[in-house]
């Protein structure tokens, strides 16, 4: 089972303000944030997210399940933006997959979300990369 939405919650709210500054500088690490906007708000959110890239797709591993409000949005605008190290990429045709076998991400990475029993992937195609900090999907 994913983890449970609660962790999310304590994640967005603690976690996640305190780590992003430190992830942020990492170069080619694969950590980033998924620039998306609201389906009922139209607000622009930032969730960090740790990207694999698979050929020219990116793939995030869905560790609280494909239910969550980040993953609806981008489902629902169909793209959205992976802001990394000085660099945003803008990401197109999402596609949620179920992938018991976990090939799509790296094999440290399968061990972790088979334990987790995390098997849903939301995988996205590179569209154009801009440097600097644009924003927006």
């Amino acid at each position: 089972m994913p983890l449970p939405q609660r962790l999310g919650r304590i994640n967005r709210r603690v976690t996640n303000p305190i780590l992003w500054p430190i992830l942020a500088r990492l170069p080619r690490s694969g950590f980033g944030r998924v620039v998306h906007v609201g389906r009922r708000s139209g607000r622009v959110y930032r969730t960090p997210m740790l990207g694999f890239v698979h050929g020219d797709r990116i793939v995030f591993a869905l560790t609280y399940g494909p239910r969550t409000q980040w993953v609806q949005n981008v489902l629902a605008a169909g793209a959205c933006d992976f802001e990394t190290h000085r660099t945003m990429h803008h990401l197109v045709e999402p596609r949620l997959i179920h992938d018991p076998e976990r090939r799509r991400v790296p094999e440290p990475v399968r061990v972790v979300l088979g334990w987790l029993q995390a098997y849903d992937v939301l995988e996205m195609r590179l569209g154009a990369t801009r440097g600097g900090r644009q924003a927006g999907c």
